[in-house]
């Protein structure tokens, strides 16, 4: 026996706490959903999410999220980018590498934009929800100055707790097989010294949220 699988095995063995406590009942959503039609959740996401300081863009189709797209990339020959068969755009790769734009390898710090998809929206907060794993590299979002989120329009869930119930009703398998999940809600910003705010410190200093489908 290991020394990893002694340790595990006396915590397995410990007296559970909290153990004679009856089970939680229903819960309550840290922000009320309300309205939860596709149109509200839409709406609701677009304003949070720029009350945080991030730019929404609705496009309509995947032409002109791609225009958009390159608009945001500009005269920059390479991005960061999840694997693209990761972000819900189709066309996406084709048009990038018409426009001699090249995906730089993991972790290049010298690289402006990063390129992801999301795993969920949340709409109460304007979150984005991202899972690291194979082909989605944390990198994408945290080290460029600007971060280019795309956004399918079935993405977008009421709140955290909502995202995590289907994942319960899931079985967890796909959860557990994460890296990493992160919340991103706004552009990076810290404020400890003189309590001035500074944007972009410790990642991003501007989010591109590419919301597809009608506004």
């Amino acid at each position: 026996m290991t020394s990893r699988e002694s340790i595990l095995n006396k915590l397995r063995a410990a007296r559970q706490p909290f153990a004679d406590l009856p089970p939680a009942g229903g819960m309550i959503p840290v922000v009320p959903a309300g309205d939860t039609s596709p149109a509200a959740l839409r709406a609701r996401f677009t304003e949070a999410a720029e009350k945080l300081g991030c730019t929404v863009t609705h496009c309509a189709d995947p032409a002109a999220a791609i225009a958009h797209i390159r608009d945001l990339i500009g005269n920059d020959s390479a991005i960061l980018s999840w694997d693209l068969v990761h972000v819900p755009l189709p066309g996406l790769g084709e048009a990038l590498a018409d426009a001699g734009i090249a995906i730089a390898a993991p972790g290049d710090a010298s690289v402006r934009v990063g390129l992801t998809g999301v795993d969920a929206a949340l709409a109460a907060t304007g979150s984005l929800l991202l899972a690291s794993g194979p082909g989605k590299p944390r990198g994408a979002s945290l080290l460029p100055e600007v971060h280019i989120a795309v956004v399918a329009a079935n993405q977008l869930v009421p709140d955290l707790e909502t995202w995590l119930a289907a994942q319960r009703a899931a079985g967890l398998d796909s959860l557990r097989r994460l890296n990493n999940v992160v919340l991103i809600s706004g552009p990076s910003r810290t404020a400890d010294i003189a309590m001035e705010t500074v944007m972009g410190v410790h990642g991003p200093g501007a989010v591109q949220i590419v919301l597809l489908g009608e506004g």
